[in-house]
């Protein structure tokens, strides 16, 4: 059964999200980057990890399936927190340029 599409809703700016948003508060910027690149990785590295046999950290039993998701996802948010691959970097300078730009 196939359901029927949503009505489309009017496209609204994309700076729209940065209303009420402080320009002098750059650590805000700096945290949503660092999640941003967390959730990349952890993309990455569940790809990378999904053609893995059972067995390893997790083992192969009930529930391996969550305890791998939830290693690769601390994984992720280890290496984004420790400097990561430089996209939080890019992320950040982006978000600082709109909140600029916003004004």
């Amino acid at each position: 059964m196939d359901l029927p599409l949503a009505p489309s809703m009017p496209r609204s700016n994309p700076l729209d999200v940065l209303q009420g948003v402080n320009p002098s508060d750059k650590t805000a910027a700096r945290t949503a980057a660092e999640e941003f690149e967390a959730v990349f990785l952890n993309n990455m590295l569940q790809s990378m990890f999904s053609g893995l046999e059972n067995g390893g950290a997790w083992g192969g039993g009930t529930g391996s399936d969550t305890w791998q998701s939830m290693l690769v996802d601390e994984y992720a948010r280890t290496i984004s927190a420790a400097g990561g691959v430089g996209i939080a970097d890019s992320v950040e300078r982006e978000l600082l340029a709109l909140q600029e730009g916003a004004r």
